[in-house]
């Protein structure tokens, strides 16, 4: 098939390699604009271009796609599909419509559970056991429109965001070429609104942590929310972020965020009801990522301190 692929994140990458490992003829990549990054703001291209310049595929990049000259460009491909892989953007829609077959999107959850920007965080945050991918056919509604084939997979207890959507990505790239195959032997299955979630897109304040609620709760914030905004707390009015942590029961009767044990490995923070955080790896605003242990013997905590808003 003549395809656009239309992806930015490093999600994205393991279905545009497939797609030219299955011979499909990728006649152009949209990709987001490069964006400043690090402490040196230093232009910093996405996964996604990268990847295709080193295999000489066309890449565009346009800061605006509503423009007429932006949906000219799309339609030049003259493209049998479009398949959409985390692009950033909402198509306009004449996006949809241009492509011969349509617009196929590759969606980090099984749909209509976990719409929107993103279904991996939440799904860990939430305590969920077991998620999927999805590929749909994209409508003007967010995330709604009729689904192609899915494939589960769980969970794992200490799994994190990152390495979640790391598996996600390549059960994707298998799910899009499985689609792409069989798109005429597929029937589309309409997703059922009363069954919709919601995945809103992440915000720094998301990551507070709550010491009122159970460490459980907690561990799993902890996971769900790297690399960024990373669950976080504050310390001497500095912000210091829960890498690593492991929940516990706990019945001492101290306020929640309170410092219960600070020696040697055991850095142990009362959370919610009868349970505490053991905090096993963190960092410290301005300073590097590093284990419990390390911390206190840097930073000389003591019990009955407490953590808490900054």
């Amino acid at each position: 098939m003549r395809i656009v692929f239309m992806g930015t994140p490093e999600a994205a990458v393991p279905t545009l390699a497939r797609c030219l490992e299955d011979g499909h003829d990728v006649v152009a990549v949209w990709t987001q604009p490069d964006k400043p990054a690090g402490r040196g703001k230093k232009l910093t291209e996405s996964p996604v271009k990268t990847f295709a310049q080193a295999h000489n595929l066309p890449v565009h990049q346009p800061a605006r796609i509503k423009t007429d000259e932006a949906k000219r460009l799309f339609a030049s491909h003259a493209a049998d599909v479009a398949v959409v892989v985390a692009y950033g953007r909402i198509l306009p829609s004449e996006y949809l419509t241009t492509p011969r077959r349509g617009c196929v999107n590759v969606h980090f959850s099984l749909l209509p559970l976990y719409r929107g920007a993103a279904p991996v965080n939440w799904a860990i945050a939430n305590g969920d056991s077991a998620t999927g991918v999805t590929t749909m056919f994209i409508e003007e509604e967010l995330d709604s429109g009729p689904i192609l084939l899915q494939r589960p997979t769980p969970i794992g207890p200490a799994e994190t965001a990152p390495e979640l959507m790391s598996r996600l990505s390549n059960i994707g790239a298998d799910l899009l070429s499985e689609t792409l195959l069989s798109l005429d032997a597929i029937t589309p299955r309409p997703q059922r609104r009363r069954d919709a979630t919601f995945a809103p897109m992440l915000h720094k304040e998301d990551g507070l942590i709550t010491w009122s609620k159970d460490a459980f709760a907690i561990e799993r914030l902890v996971r769900g929310l790297q690399p960024w905004p990373n669950a976080f707390t504050g310390y001497k009015s500095k912000r210091l972020v829960i890498w690593k942590g492991s929940p516990t029961t706990n019945d001492v009767a101290e306020p929640s965020g309170s410092i219960v044990a600070a020696d040697g490995d055991n850095l142990i923070v009362k959370s919610g009801g009868h349970t505490a955080l053991q905090v096993l790896e963190v960092q410290l605003e301005g300073g590097r990522r590093m284990s419990a242990r390390d911390f206190l013997n840097g930073s000389h905590i003591k019990v009955g301190e407490r953590f808490g808003a900054l």
